[in-house]
């Protein structure tokens, strides 16, 4: 059996995936006919930057409600206070499994032979 080793050529292998050599996917001229282009949204960056925000948010609005019911603000009720300080506290836990999925999956990679 004889095996021969064609040397790795990334160009070639983006395109076939549909990417880039950027990694960003390819326009794809029946897109362009249909009027529709590549992938839209937000990327990865600004979506977990939203998400932490959220998180942040959600937190400063538990402790603000906090404090107001140590002051004995009569608006504010001890229950909605508990609910939003659970809701802060499950935020901070996804977050941080979130955290530890990345750094995870980092670690992966970095490891990996090439």
């Amino acid at each position: 059996m004889d095996v021969t080793l064609k040397p790795f050529n990334f160009a070639q292998a983006a395109a076939r995936a549909g990417l880039g050599v950027n990694g960003l996917p390819l326009a794809n001229n029946n897109n362009k006919a249909a009027g529709t282009a590549g992938v839209q949204g937000p990327g990865f960056q600004e979506a977990l930057s939203q998400a932490l925000r959220g998180v942040s948010d959600t937190y400063n609005q538990a402790s603000d409600m906090q404090k107001q019911v140590q002051l004995g603000n009569p608006t504010v009720s001890l229950e909605e206070t508990m609910v939003a300080m659970q809701k802060a506290q499950i935020g901070f836990q996804a977050t941080m499994q979130v955290r530890n999925k990345l750094v995870s999956a980092y670690s992966e990679i970095m490891n990996m032979t090439v």
